[in-house]
């Protein structure tokens, strides 16, 4: 009988004993971290908004749960090209979003 194989990560996920944790990395400090740990944002009509459930359509920039990471997204300019936008988005419904959620 053959010994498993170690994990390794191809193509941004973890291969390997049938485990694949999809990675992504953060628009904010440039960090990859698993999918299921970064917030994705959309923008619609200009305005960014948090998408939790990772459901609403369009492109998406996936950012950590920290206000740190949203204001070097925002001073970079990063929301810009992530998601291919022509003007700097409105960013004040997802700052709110984020202090909610981490109070």
């Amino acid at each position: 009988m053959r010994p498993p194989t170690p994990p390794r990560l191809r193509r941004g996920r973890l291969v390997g004993d049938g485990l694949s944790a999809p990675q992504r990395t953060c628009v904010g400090c440039r960090i990859r971290a698993a999918r299921a740990d970064l917030l994705r944002v959309v923008a619609v009509e200009g305005v960014l908004l948090p998408d939790p459930g990772k459901r609403l359509p369009g492109r998406g920039a996936w950012l950590h749960h920290d206000l740190g990471c949203l204001e070097q997204a925002i001073r970079r300019r990063a929301f810009s090209r992530a998601l291919r936008l022509g003007a700097v988005p409105d960013s004040s419904g997802l700052l709110r979003y984020l202090r909610d959620s981490t109070v």
